[in-house]
């Protein structure tokens, strides 16, 4: 695993006003549904499904584009734990949708990566 380099003032500063940092760090409430040692969860504040879950990984990284290989094993469990929540929340057998949003086109307005998990009613497609 290659080390990444020290931060830029523009990557602290994102860090100092990120809300999803100040989730992890304890500074903002939010109904956590699950912590370990890389991930916390929470109740979406503005659900747009009944089951609206987002996961988050505890160190601050801005967009999808700012992944490398390291960071595998991190989206993996991610993954596992979304599929874990849809278990505990009764809709892994009925289906749930999982979105990675990337930078503002897409949707994307905390510049922390986030996975949301969507349940609960039928989701149409195309989203947006």
């Amino acid at each position: 695993m290659s080390r990444r380099p020290p931060p830029t003032e523009r990557a602290i500063l994102a860090l100092m006003s990120c809300v999803f940092c100040k989730i992890v760090a304890g500074e903002i409430p939010a109904k956590r549904v699950h912590e370990d040692d890389e991930l916390v969860a929470f109740e979406d504040i503005k659900p747009e499904a009944p089951v609206h879950i987002l996961i988050i990984p505890k160190r601050h990284i801005s967009t999808l584009n700012d992944l490398g290989s390291g960071d595998d094993a991190l989206v993996g469990a991610m993954i596992r734990q979304a599929a874990s929540i849809a278990k505990a929340r009764g809709v892994d057998a009925t289906g749930y949708r999982t979105v990675f949003n990337c930078n503002a086109h897409a949707g994307q307005t905390v510049f922390h990566i986030h996975l949301h998990v969507l349940a609960g009613r039928g989701l149409g497609w195309p989203p947006g």
